[in-house]
């Protein structure tokens, strides 16, 4: 299925598997750098995947020879799976590139789909993504990861957002290099079922926000 905002296309394409993904979104980002088609957002569910960003260390990855997969965009290692909403916006930025801007962009737009589903989320100064902040059920939390890369102006990889996800594929990991938060999702911080699908339509209400005006 296919939806157009202004400016931007959305994808939605369902349970893909990360490689063929990632080939998907290679030839979209050709498409978009030629000029021969405007922004274009995926929106779809991995099978269970780790993927580690350029700055993984060693130590971050399975110690059960679970196998993970090296990717280019920034960040540290994370995992990808079923409940689990991932978004890959390939989108031309303004002259000049502000990467800051764009991520700060996509926290926004984060934090927005959590309000409207009933949760409270910000940001942790020095951390990309989206938190739940330390209350009396522990630390500051994410529910909300955020690797990107930006390649002749035109961006790549993206976001995901945890919605009724089994969250002990983390604990194999040190996910995204943070040792001392935890990760978390919506349904987990409700108390009630929020599917992908529940959250999709939220997310493409308000994919515009990843836009600059």
């Amino acid at each position: 299925m296919t939806t157009t905002t202004p400016g931007l296309t959305a994808v939605r394409a369902g349970l893909l598997d990360y490689q063929a993904a990632w080939d998907e979104q290679r030839r979209l980002h050709e498409s978009v750098v030629a000029g021969e088609r405007g922004d274009t957002v995926l929106l779809l569910e991995h099978p269970s995947v780790y993927t580690a960003g350029k700055r993984t260390e060693p130590w971050d990855r399975p110690m059960d020879g679970t196998p993970v997969v090296d990717v280019d965009r920034g960040g540290k290692i994370t995992w990808h799976g079923p409940g689990q909403l991932v978004g890959y916006p390939i989108l031309r930025l303004p002259d000049p590139v502000d990467v800051v801007a764009y991520v700060r962009r996509t926290e926004e737009l984060l934090i927005d789909v959590c309000a409207e589903i009933g949760l409270t989320a910000g940001r942790v100064e020095g951390r990309s993504g989206v938190w739940v902040p330390e209350d009396d059920r522990g630390p500051a939390r994410k529910v909300a990861a955020i690797g990107i890369r930006v390649a002749r102006g035109v961006t790549l990889h993206g976001f995901s957002i945890n919605c009724d996800c089994d969250l002990t594929y983390f604990d194999r990991i040190v996910p995204c290099g943070i040792r001392d938060a935890g990760v978390t999702s919506l349904t987990a911080e409700l108390g009630r079922p929020i599917s992908v699908a529940d959250v999709l339509p939220v997310v493409e209400r308000r994919l515009s926000t990843l836009i600059e005006v």
